[in-house]
Formats: structure tokens, sequence, C-alpha cells
């Protein structure tokens, strides 16, 4: 008898193995990466404010943790969308439920590790995050990842996800031009905090927040019963201690592990773990290598013309997101599963779709599944549940057009999804 396990390549069915081991780890890789980190760790030191080193470290943690546990957003919401599997998304809400009450002592008292402020990503809630969290919802099923996602595939050697971060940072760019328009000339009202904007306070809103997170988790154990959704296929792992480096990780203990390094971002930084505002940061940049006047628009004005001018590498995003690259790097190898996947013309083209979908919505939707579902509702405020449900919507959508690009979709017969 053969057992499914979940493949790192989305766009494939679940693989018959004989078993769910994993290969022999992949040393000179491991090595190689170690270098590259300690390398740029030590540039970090030399060059840039303490902040900076600590980030990439906090960076390589959650790569680690997101190839680790194979922790997905894409898939969590295809699995419950096409079958009603609800296993994933019941891990974000204990991600969630852990996060928020992480955060709110450290939003209420200003708790932070070098004296700065410390602000949650708390965002408008318009036209712009109804369009761009609809968007990102299709575009992450057919770029095969979300934003955390794309980068943790990145690092595992998947090579069409190199296309969807190619045009993520494109998106990303086209959408910083537009941004004004979204935001200021379509309705949009005043950002909303369950916590300052209701006069719940962060002890108010925290318990608010957890009963919504048993809510859903609830929700979605009616639907798996009733729809007799298959179970998540398996993911390659090892036995014992050895499973803390080089073996898989259940869904849960990823989701502690997440919400604490979100916590110790927030703590480092002044504000939650996000992604897809360097890749704003990036395309901009070599845009305006090629001449084009990016300090013209308005995405780029006020605080973020001082980024744009300075070295990428003083951006806290550009180091987290170096960091997750390289950790899942390590993760991918350390099991023994670093490996360049196959490109095909129909793969290629839903990673280019997929990947300007995801940038120009995070930019419309003030972030991505990181920044404006993770953070923003970590942060207590109501654009991170509005953007979950209209991701969701998204979703369904792409289910009905991932199949005209070869992308598979779990169906209610399988024994696995």
């Amino acid at each position: 008898m053969t057992t499914k396990v979940q493949p790192i390549n989305e766009v494939k069915d679940p693989i018959p193995k004989d078993n769910t081991g994993l290969n022999k780890s992949q040393t000179p890789l491991i090595i190689g990466g170690l270098v590259v980190a300690a390398l740029l760790l030590i540039y970090l030191l030399v060059t840039q404010q303490v902040a900076q080193p600590l980030l990439l470290v906090i960076g390589l943690l959650l790569g680690y943790t997101l190839f680790h546990a194979r922790f997905g957003f894409t898939s969590a919401f295809r699995r419950f969308m096409s079958v009603g599997n609800g296993q994933a998304l019941r891990s974000h809400m204990l991600m969630l439920a852990v996060a928020v009450t992480l955060f709110a002592p450290i939003l209420a008292f200003g708790y932070s590790f070098f004296g700065g402020e410390v602000a949650g990503y708390v965002s408008p809630v318009g036209v712009s995050l109804l369009v761009g969290a609809f968007m990102f919802g299709i575009g992450m099923q057919l770029g095969g990842g979300c934003a955390s996602g794309t980068l943790y595939a990145v690092g595992g050697g998947r090579s069409v996800m190199f296309v969807t971060l190619l045009f993520f940072i494109v998106g990303s760019t086209i959408g910083a031009k537009h941004l004004t328009f979204w935001t200021e000339d379509l309705p949009s009202f005043e950002p909303i905090s369950l916590a300052t904007s209701t006069g719940l306070g962060y002890g108010g809103a925290w318990i608010v927040s957890i009963a919504l997170f048993g809510l859903i988790a609830w929700i979605t154990l009616v639907v798996e019963r009733k729809r007799k959704a298959p179970k998540m296929a398996p993911v390659p792992s090892t036995k014992g201690w050895k499973r803390i480096f080089r073996g898989s990780w259940p869904l849960f203990a990823a989701a502690i592990v997440l919400a604490v390094l979100n916590a110790l971002t927030l703590m480092t930084r002044g504000a939650p773990w996000g992604i897809t505002s360097a890749f704003a940061l990036w395309g901009s940049k070599v845009a305006q290598f090629f001449g084009v006047d990016v300090t013209s628009w308005g995405y780029w004005q006020g605080a973020n013309a001082q980024v744009l001018e300075s070295s990428i590498f003083a951006d806290s995003t550009t180091v987290l997101n170096l960091g997750v690259i390289l950790g899942a790097f390590l993760a991918s190898a350390a099991g023994g599963l670093f490996k360049f996947t196959k490109l095909n013309l129909k793969n290629i083209a839903a990673s280019i779709i997929g990947g300007l979908l995801m940038g120009y919505g995070a930019r419309l939707a003030f972030g991505c599944n990181i920044g404006a579902y993770f953070g923003g509702i970590a942060s207590f405020s109501l654009h991170g549940y509005i953007w979950g449900i209209l991701a969701l919507a998204g979703t369904f959508i792409a289910l009905y057009l991932r199949p005209l690009f070869g992308l598979s979709v779990p169906k209610s017969k399988d024994s696995f999804c």
C-alpha cells in the first residue's frame, strides 16, 4: 500500500510514495547557505543598525519554519473552498490566537527592543482593499503561492516561482504607481481597530478576536464533516529529535512559532512582519535606474521617500525577505529536497498572471497574506478580516481558472488533498 505525500510543487497532485521518509541531507548546499547567511549577517552588522542583523535571523527562522511545515495560505484557502478541508485554516486560527495574545500587550504598552515606537498594521477599508484582496486571491492560486509561499518556494528551488516572484515585483511596482488613484479618488473609510476604534481596548478586542477565531474554526469543522472532506496528505518527515532540524513539523507547531516570530519582529522593528512593500521598493529602484521618475508617484512621498533613497539593506522588509529565502533553502537542503523543477508554457503563463495580480492586489489592499491577513488581524484591524473574506472569494473564482493552465484542483472523491 502506498501513501500519498504533499509535493513541494503545488502544480502536481499528491505524489505516491512507498514511505514518507526524507532523502539524505544535501550537505554542500547547507554549507553554502550557511556561508551566504553568515556573510550577509556580517555585512549588516558592519553597515546597518543593530536591528537589521537581528531581523535577518528572524527571517531565517521564518523561512525555515514555513518550509519545514509546508505552512501554506494558498493551499489552505484552496482546500477549504474546493473540498471543505479546513485543517490548515484551523492552524491559521491558532496562529492568529497566539499572535493577538502576544500583540495585545506589545501594542498596548509599546514594548520594543530598541526603544522605538511600536504600531500594528491598521489600514483603511475601501474600494482599494476589496479589489486588491480579491485580485490577490485569484493571483495566489494561479501563481502557485502567496507572498510567503513564493519566497519559501524560491528557497526550495521551485523554478516556476522565480517567474512568479519577478512578476510579483512588477505588479507591486505598477500598483505603487497607481495607488493614489485607488486610495484618494475612490471611496474609502478610515482605518478601524477593534481595540482603539471601538472603546473595547486591547483586552476587549482580544476577547472578541479569540471568540471569532473559535467560531471560524468551528465552522470549518462543520463544513468538513458535512462535505466529508479528504484528509491532507502527509509531508515527508523523519522521527525523533532529528525532526526538529530536518523533518516536517505539525501545522500547529509551525503556527505557534510563526506567531512568536511575528511578535519578535514587531518588537524589533516597530511593525509586524511584512513582505510585499519590499517588492515595490525593488521594482521602483530598477525603474528609477532606467530613468523612470518614481519620486513623483504618491506612494513614494512622505516617509517612503527616505526608504527609496536609502540602500535596500536599510529596508527591514528586504532583510526579512532575504532571510526567509535563505531559511527555506537551508530547510529544503536539510531535508534533501532542494531541486529545480521543470517549466512549461502553461505554468509560466499562470505564474506571470498570478504574480502580476498578487503584486498589484497587495499594494491596493495594504498588504498580502502576511501584512494584511496575518499582520492586520494580529493588529486588531478590521481590514485583515475583510482581506481574508475577499481572498477566499478570489480563490473560489480561481478554482475554475487553474485547470486552464494545467493546475490541479482537489476533488471530493480524492483520498488526500
